[in-house]
C-alpha cells in the first residue's frame, strides 16, 4: 500500500465519519432549539472540547507554530495571553453567562441575549450585534477554509482552489444537516485528535534531534541564544509594545460567540465545573506543545527552511512537514501519519463548523425571526438558518480564494473585532448593575468602528494605524468599547425597575446553581 493511499484511506475514513455524525445529529435535530442550542443538554467533556475545539483552529497548528518557526519563542506571548484569557473566561464569565441567559428570557444567540438583558423593543442591539457577527464571522471562517485549502494542497498536491472547495463541502454538509449538536458532537472527536497529535509529533521529534538542538539550530541561520529566548521577536529584542500586543488576545476570549454559546448550552453547574477542568487542561498542554512542534521543526526540518527554501512550503505548513518527515520518512507508519494530518483538518473544521453556526443563527434568529418576522414558525427558522449556512459557507469561500492569504493575519483581523464589540459588553452586562441600552449601543458601535479604522483605513503615511504603531486592535478597541459603555451609561437614564429587578434575578439564580 503506498503512502498516499495509506494518508487518502485515513482522511475518507475520518471525513466519512464527520458526515455520519451529521447524519446521526440531524435524527435528534427537531426545532431551532436544537439546531441552535442542542437543547441546553452539553455534557461536561463535549462542552469542554467542543469549545476549545472551535476556539484553535487552524491557528493553533498552522498559525502559531508557523510564527514561532519563523521568529523564535518570542512568539509564544500570544499562547501567554490566550492561555490567560481561557482560564478567566471558563472561570468568570462561564457560569453568569449561563445563568443570565437562561433567566433573560432564555436567551439562545448572544445578540438575543443582549436585546433580553437590556429589554430592546426597538431591537437595536439585536440588528447592531448581527451585523458585527456577520462581517467578521466571514472573515474568520475565511481563514479556516483557507487552512483546510493549504493543508490539503502541502500533503496531495492538489490545486488550492480545488483543495479549498472539499473542505469547504465537507464541513457545510454536517452543519447544515446537524447543527449545534453535529458541531459539538464532531467538535469533541476533533478535539481529541488534535491533543494527540500535537503530544505525540513534537516528543518523537525530540527523539531525533535530541541534545544536538542547539547546534542544529544554528544551522538554520539562526541566534539559538535569541532564538529561544522570549525576550527576542526574530532578530530584535522584543519591545513592550510586541509583548502587550501579543498578551492583549487573551482580551478577545469574552467577547467571542462560537465559544460563549457552549457556555450557554452547558447542562448543569456541576457539569460547567467539570468543563472548566477539562478546558484548562487541555488548552494549556495544546499551546505548550504547539510553541514546542515551531521550535523544533526549525531544527529537525533542516536542511529545508520552510517559506525560505526555493520551492518550499510556507512556514504555516511545520506541523504538515513534521508528520510527514516522522512517519513516512523516520518511522514509516503513513497510515498514522494520515490520522495526525486529519488532527490539522479536525482544528480547521472544528472552528469552520462553529462560525457558520454563528452566522447562520444570527441571520435566521436574530434578524429575520426577532426583527423581520416575528410570527415565523420554528420550522421556517430552521430552514432560513440552513439557507444561511450555505449562503455564508460560499461567502467564505470566495474571501479564502487568494492562496496566498494569511492564516494568521485573517484570525488576528477576525478576533480583534469580535472581541472588542462583544467583550467589554458581555463583562459590563453580567457584572455592572447601571449598564443601560445607551451604553451598551455605544460599546458595540465603538468597538467594532475602532478595530475596523485601525486595521483597515491607511491613515498614517499610507499604513493603517495598527501597522504604524504596532498595537493590536484589539487592546485599543477593547478599552475604547469599555470607556464608552460606562461614560455613556452614566450620563443617560438609568435602567428602569424591570431591567434592575431581572439582574437581581439572575443573580439570586446563579447563587443557587453554584
Amino acid at each position: 500500500m503506498t503512502t498516499t493511499v495509506s494518508i487518502l484511506i485515513a482522511f475518507g475514513v475520518y471525513l466519512l465519519g464527520m458526515i455520519g455524525i451529521g447524519i446521526w445529529s440531524l435524527r435528534q435535530t427537531k426545532g431551532a432549539d436544537d439546531f441552535f442550542l442542542g437543547g441546553r443538554g452539553l455534557s461536561a467533556p463535549v462542552a469542554a472540547m467542543s469549545a476549545q475545539a472551535s476556539d484553535m483552529s487552524g491557528w493553533l497548528l498552522m498559525g502559531l507554530p508557523g510564527s514561532v518557526y519563523a521568529l523564535g519563542t518570542g512568539q509564544a506571548w500570544i499562547a501567554v495571553g490566550l492561555g490567560l484569557g481561557t482560564i478567566a473566561n471558563w472561570l468568570i464569565i462561564a457560569r453568569p453567562l449561563r445563568a443570565y441567559t437562561i433567566v433573560a428570557g432564555n436567551s439562545m444567540t448572544l445578540p438575543e441575549f443582549f436585546g433580553n438583558r437590556y429589554h430592546d423593543e426597538k431591537k437595536i442591539l439585536l440588528g447592531i450585534s448581527s451585523v458585527i457577527i456577520v462581517i467578521f464571522f466571514l472573515v474568520y471562517t475565511a481563514s479556516a477554509l483557507a487552512s483546510g485549502g493549504k493543508l490539503f494542497n502541502t500533503v496531495f498536491g492538489l490545486d488550492y482552489h480545488i483543495a479549498l472547495f472539499l473542505g469547504a463541502a465537507v464541513i457545510l454538509i454536517y452543519t447544515f444537516m446537524g447543527g449545534f449538536l453535529a458541531v459539538c458532537s464532531t467538535d469533541f472527536f476533533q478535539g481529541l485528535l488534535m491533543l494527540i497529535a500535537i503530544l505525540a509529533v513534537p516528543v518523537l521529534t525530540w527523539g531525533f534531534v535530541g541534545g544536538d538542538f542547539h547546534n542544529m539550530l544554528a544551522n538554520t541561520g539562526v541566534n539559538p541564544d535569541n532564538y529561544l529566548s522570549f525576550t527576542y521577536n526574530g532578530d530584535h529584542p522584543i519591545t513592550a509594545v510586541e509583548i502587550i500586543s501579543n498578551m492583549a488576545w487573551g482580551l478577545g476570549y469574552c467577547g467571542m460567540p462560537h465559544i460563549l454559546i457552549r457556555f450557554m448550552a452547558i447542562r448543569s453547574e456541576k457539569e460547567l465545573k467539570k468543563s472548566s477542568a477539562i478546558a484548562i487542561v487541555w488548552v494549556v498542554l495544546s499551546l505548550g506543545f504547539t510553541i514546542a512542534i515551531g521550535l523544533l521543526g526549525r531544527a529537525f526540518l533542516y536542511p529545508e527552511i520552510l517559506g525560505v527554501t526555493e520551492g518550499a512550503p510556507s512556514a504555516e505548513s511545520v506541523f504538515i512537514e513534521m508528520i510527514q518527515k516522522v512517519f513516512i520518512e523516520k518511522i514509516p507508519i503513513p497510515l498514522i501519519a494520515g490520522l495526525f494530518i486529519c488532527g490539522i483538518l479536525a482544528a480547521v473544521m472544528s472552528t469552520a463548523d462553529s462560525q457558520l453556526l454563528v452566522c447562520s443563527s444570527s441571520v435566521s434568529k436574530d434578524i429575520y425571526q426577532n426583527i423581520l418576522n416575528p410570527e415565523a414558525s420554528d420550522k421556517k427558522v430552521l430552514n432560513v438558518a440552513r439557507m444561511t449556512t450555505f449562503g455564508v459557507a460560499v461567502v467564505a469561500f470566495f474571501i479564502a480564494w487568494d492562496p496566498n492569504s494569511s492564516i494568521m493575519d485573517l484570525v488576528s483581523d477576525a478576533w480583534a473585532g469580535l472581541g472588542a464589540a462583544f467583550g467589554p459588553l458581555v463583562v459590563m452586562s453580567l457584572f455592572w448593575r447601571r449598564t443601560n441600552l445607551p451604553g451598551a449601543v455605544a460599546g458595540l458601535v465603538s468597538g467594532a468602528a475602532t478595530v475596523l479604522i485601525w486595521d483597515y483605513l491607511p491613515i498614517v503615511n499610507g499604513q493603517t494605524i495598527g501597522n504604524a504603531t504596532g498595537i493590536y486592535s484589539l487592546l485599543v478597541g477593547f478599552v475604547i468599547s469599555l470607556f464608552f459603555i460606562v461614560i455613556v451609561s452614566m450620563v443617560t437614564k438609568a435602567p428602569d425597575e424591570t431591567i434592575l429587578a431581572q439582574f437581581d434575578e439572575y443573580k439570586k439564580y446563579e447563587e443557587k446553581d453554584m
